[in-house]
């Protein structure tokens, strides 16, 4: 754009490129710098944009107007471009082609006639040099998308003002201590002698009029001492974070957590009248919630009345949606879920099955293992599913089977009425322990599952979806270990494993022509149905194939991709897209908690702000390509 950077053009090109990720991120002078290096072009709808035989890649594109198509054959105007990646406005490529500086692999095609915005590879290197958020977007586009996403959720719990903080709380009332500040003329050495000898993790960098200057803290330790190699004789200001964010003691918890979560910070300095009163983090925030990680457990483990237990796992809810404030992952968070839901119920059981064995009504030498199945036995409950479970159980010598068969399915009809008292609705399609059906012995549970195995009829593989991510979380684990030993060798089994993927890619992404998504009658799209259930099926699936005795989705995912050989950077994306689905999920459950209203699975892509429907174009586009791999591995 020349000389004129600072014309009304350039400043509405800043205007646009803002909209959009991760633009609207980066520092004024980078972005400044981009819109001056860049140059507009234009591709009439049909023509080529790239190809693999063009050599290596000179540009960085972003789409200003327009629609363009991706795929590994070059695709056709007459092309059903429902199935082939589609990028709209304010998308960019190719990123992967320029950061390894090598040939487009796949074929970019203008859908519809478009203008790009496009930036000469010099410059695009320059720019990934000088910018952090571009460089993190460059390298990892889905997971930087996902976290201002995850960043902007956190502020909208925050605004919601029902967390369970002390919101009102002042900052002046947090600080617990002096704040550790170092001259503006100290060295490297000693700022890091002052963090050392007073055990902080960060140091506020002060003038001689006691004026903040910046902060130095440990990540700058890696990012601009460490990896740059920098001497430690080297001035603190030339490594600092000049200009910090601050706040006035007077200012409420509320104002921190929003401001922390709006700018990505874990701490900010608080001045009064220009004078430095003290260092308040997110912890410091967060110690104001009413129950901690640890009591809850503790409360659960220690519990002796349903009603209690009923109430804790209220306070599960609330405990969630603090840790969403506090900014806590969407994979470390699903794994809390799935711990507090599994010792919620495990507390059940325990105390069910203490009250039959003193009322006489089980013999006490019976032995069984509570199996969790489904999202519970996969570790992946996002609030408090429907109950998947079943019971597994050795016959004591001596004692009729009959006997054991009817005491054992009692318990556990008891179990599972507790268990939708507490929370835990009964399964609807009667996958419990209290259904005879379901509670067995070990050579029974065998004989059914190889049944399925070679069967493979449609009542076969729905029940295989949902037993073989069974996992043992009350009693004996020793006999589910065995059977998933004896289960990860039997269901290698070519006709099985084509079968279950035909039937997995009958649910396809719901991805429409060009801008739209495929939706329902009601203008929504299933997450559990179209979104996550696709990865479940898919990591079962590559499991399987590749004798990995795990349950979770993500873990599956992993393992079976480092035996099968799959790219560290695909397996990564599905992660991604998996965890974004389980985060969207969770606040569809939190948002209808409040409001009152039944749970739902459904979201409505027009009401999602810009940058969600963006990822979940993404997230269904990473869904077909994962799909594409279960077609070459299985489907032939």
């Amino acid at each position: 754009m020349g000389t004129s950077s600072n014309s009304l053009l350039a400043q509405s090109v800043v205007l646009q490129l803002q909209r959009h990720a991760p633009f609207h991120g980066m520092a004024a002078e980078h972005l400044a710098f981009l819109v001056d290096k860049l140059q507009v072009s234009y591709f009439a709808k049909g023509e080529l944009i790239f190809t693999p035989g063009q050599g290596c890649v000179g540009k960085f594109c972003i789409i200003r107007q327009g629609v363009v198509a991706s795929d590994e054959k070059q695709p056709a105007l007459n092309s059903d471009f429902s199935t082939v990646t589609q990028l709209m406005e304010g998308e960019c490529f190719p990123l992967g082609a320029l950061l390894e500086n090598r040939p487009v692999t796949t074929y970019f095609l203008a859908v519809t006639d478009c203008f790009l915005f496009e930036l000469e590879v010099e410059h695009f290197q320059l720019l990934v040099e000088k910018s952090l958020p571009f460089r993190d977007f460059c390298s990892h586009p889905m997971a930087h998308l996902q976290e201002i996403s995850f960043r902007n959720l956190r502020s909208r719990f925050l605004l919601s003002g029902n967390g369970v903080l002390s919101m009102d709380a002042t900052l002046q009332q947090l600080i617990k201590r002096p704040p550790v500040v170092c001259p503006l003329e100290s060295s490297l050495n000693g700022a890091l002698d002052i963090m050392q000898r007073t055990d902080v993790g960060c140091v506020v960098v002060v003038d001689d009029l006691h004026q903040v200057q910046g902060v130095f803290t440990l990540k700058d330790v890696l990012n601009r001492v460490t990896l740059p190699g920098r001497s430690l004789d080297t001035p603190v200001r030339e490594v600092m974070t000049p200009h910090p964010f601050c706040l006035p003691g007077s200012a409420t918890v509320r104002e921190a957590t929003l401001a922390m979560a709006r700018r990505g910070l874990h701490r900010l300095l608080v001045v009064d009248e220009g004078r430095l009163v003290g260092v308040v983090s997110e912890r410091d925030c967060f110690s104001l919630q009413h129950t901690s990680l640890g009591q809850l457990h503790d409360n659960i483990r220690t519990a002796t009345e349903m009603a209690t237990l009923r109430e804790l796992g209220k306070e599960i809810t609330r405990l969630i949606k603090n840790m969403l404030i506090q900014g806590v992952g969407a994979e470390h968070l699903t794994e809390v879920i799935a711990n507090l839901n599994e010792q919620l119920t495990c507390r059940i059981i325990h105390l069910e099955h203490q009250n039959t064995l003193y009322r006489g009504e089980l013999s006490p030498e019976v032995r069984f293992t509570w199996l969790a199945m489904g999202s519970e036995g996969r570790c992946e409950l996002t609030m408090r599913g429907d109950q998947d479970n079943g019971i597994l159980f050795d016959h004591p010598f001596g004692l009729d089977n009959r006997k054991v068969y009817d005491e054992l399915t009692a318990m556990a009809l008891r179990i599972n009425n507790q268990l939708d008292y507490c929370g835990f609705p009964l399964c609807q399609g009667k996958v419990m322990a209290g259904n005879p059906k379901w509670c067995l012995p070990l050579g029974e549970w065998q004989a059914l599952f190889k049944r399925w195995i070679e069967r493979s009829d449609p009542d076969a593989l729905l029940h295989a979806s949902i037993f073989f991510d069974f996992r043992p979380i009350y009693g004996d684990p020793a006999p589910a270990e065995e059977l998933r030993s004896w289960l990860t060798a039997e269901a290698v089994n070519p006709r099985f494993l084509h079968l279950k993927t035909r039937n997995a890619l009958r649910n396809r992404p719901p991805l429409g022509v060009f801008r739209d998504f495929t939706l329902d009658a009601e203008g929504g799209i299933d997450l559990k149905l179209n979104g996550t259930l696709p990865y479940v099926d898919g990591a079962r699936i590559l499991a399987l194939a590749a004798r990995v005795p795990l349950t979770n989705t993500v873990t599956r995912l992993r393992d079976a991709g480092k035996v099968l050989n799959i790219a560290d950077s695909d397996i990564e994306a599905w992660c991604n897209a998996f965890h974004f689905l389980q985060l969207l999920r969770l606040r569809l459950q939190l948002d209808a908690q409040e409001q009152g209203l039944p749970w739902s699975h459904s979201v409505k892509p027009r009401q999602l702000n810009d940058l969600d429907y963006r990822i979940l174009k993404e997230v269904f586009r990473q869904t077909r390509k994962l799909q594409t791999r279960l077609t070459m591995e299985f489907s032939r």
